[in-house]
């Protein structure tokens, strides 16, 4: 079995709402904020980690090993359906835990209470019956990360057997052998930036409501509060266009005809998905890196405002916030990190050219990809979800596929485009006031929004060509 789950729209062909329709709402959504943003926000209004309104939810020791127990338990359920049951979908949940209500379901749980699959992670849990304790930052930023979610999108998108519990089993013992001998070496902090699945839980998470600031109080905040705390690091650039290339590959690899080279290609099935998966991700990147380097040579034309600098949350001893936290909780190092001395303030001149501008405006990608995300996901977790609980759980029942009708799921995710491309316009804007001077700041944002604008249409051709 080459595919296991028909992703997103892959069983939704009849989209209730006109092409046209969907773009012209799009498009007026993007240019009217982007102008209601030039003539009535001059200054920065975001404040990152000194954000939120404290509020008091159960925490602690307690909590925290609950939490460790469910991640651990679910991952040994998991590994006994690859190791003990059949190898066929139809009949074993183990590729559904993987890749529903993993993957799919950490979205909207990540979205709600943070970065939870940092208390749920069996292989942070390990780590700690094994002895491991934390050793300061860990190197390579985000790097790692970014390597294991192309890595986890080849085995689904690309491999010779997705669906097969001996690819499942195979990549897992893989994935967790290297992270744990990697945190072995480097310490806990290494799971912070490296393990792809707490990156993904992090970066979606920074959306959520309820976060930390950075004098390690729980709070209720502006999302894009949470947002704007993302520091810039090495790998994030390469993180989010992972994200975003990954789901938009996904998107049209259901198309006809590439299905069709996919089958009749003279490289093969798995060396053309492999070839289109990595092009995907290449033009995400290629794309991002020339707007931001247009907008980077914009902001230079000016004088650098010296005295900007990009909020960075602030480090606090006891580890990560993971470790003192029973809800949620921020991307914290506890004193130095890797990327010291590297990105700088953001109104040095590496600030703003080369992969330093790249990384100032990283974070306004992350509601991109996490709309593309819903959009993508949405139906996919509504109707697989049922099936991974009722092979999970041997039930007797059937799948309704009807559960959400047609146009609620074509509303969720023309929506969830648009709401996240006039989230990331928003978050360039309050970026740009900061970095530029005041003379150059709307003119540095025109690069970033006709980014947006080709994301945009790239979304929706796929969302109503699958």
């Amino acid at each position: 079995m080459t595919r296991l789950l028909a992703h997103g729209l892959g069983s939704r062909h009849d989209l209730p709402i006109p092409l046209f329709y969907a773009f012209a709402g799009a498009f007026a959504a993007l240019f009217v904020s982007f102008l209601g943003l030039a003539l009535l926000w001059a200054d920065s209004r975001f404040r990152g980690g000194a954000a939120g309104r404290p509020v008091r939810l159960p925490e602690g020791a307690r909590i925290r090993w609950t939490l460790r127990v469910i991640g651990l338990a679910g991952a040994v359920f998991t590994a006994a359906w690859m190791l003990l049951g059949p190898d066929d979908p139809g009949r074993n949940p183990a590729a559904h835990l993987v890749y529903v209500i993993l993957w799919t379901g950490l979205i909207p749980a990540s979205l709600l209470l943070g970065p939870v699959w940092r208390l749920l992670n069996p292989l942070r849990t390990i780590h700690l019956l094994l002895g491991g304790r934390d050793k300061g930052p860990a190197p390579f930023g985000y790097r790692p990360a970014a390597l294991g979610l192309t890595a986890f999108a080849w085995m689904e998108l690309a491999s010779p057997a997705p669906a097969s519990t001996t690819t499942l089993a195979v990549f897992l013992t893989l994935y967790g052998a290297a992270h744990l001998a990697a945190a072995l070496r480097y310490g806990t902090r290494w799971f912070d930036r490296a393990d792809a699945f707490e990156v993904y839980s992090a970066l979606i998470g920074r959306l959520s409501p309820l976060g930390r600031r950075d004098d390690g109080r729980l709070v209720l905040r502006n999302p894009l509060d949470g947002l704007d705390a993302l520091r810039p690091a090495p790998g994030l650039v390469a993180v989010v266009c992972v994200l975003l290339g990954t789901t938009g590959y996904d998107g049209f690899s259901d198309s006809p005809w590439w299905v069709e080279l996919l089958q009749t290609g003279p490289l093969g099935r798995t060396v053309t998905g492999t070839l289109g998966l990595l092009a995907a991700i290449g033009l995400v990147a290629a794309l991002y890196r020339a707007c931001t380097a247009a907008a980077g040579l914009i902001g230079r034309a000016g004088r650098v405002r010296t005295g900007a600098a990009v909020p960075v949350p602030s480090g606090r001893a006891g580890g990560t916030v993971g470790e003192t936290s029973g809800v949620t909780g921020e991307d914290r190092a506890a004193g130095g990190d890797d990327t010291a001395g590297e990105d700088g303030a953001a109104g040095g001149t590496g600030a703003t050219g080369g992969y330093g501008m790249a990384r100032m405006f990283a974070h306004s990608l992350v509601p991109v990809a996490v709309g593309y995300l819903i959009a993508h996901y949405f139906s996919l977790l509504v109707i697989e979800g049922q099936r991974a609980v009722v092979l999970s759980l041997g039930l007797d029942r059937t799948v309704d596929p009807d559960v959400v009708g047609p146009g609620a799921i074509a509303s969720v995710q023309v929506l969830a485009i648009v709401a996240g491309h006039v989230l990331g316009v928003v978050a360039a804007h309050d970026r740009s006031v900061r970095l530029f001077p005041p003379e150059r700041a709307v003119a540095g944002q025109i690069p970033l929004l006709v980014l947006m604008v080709c994301y945009t249409i790239g979304g929706l051709i796929l969302l109503f060509a699958a």
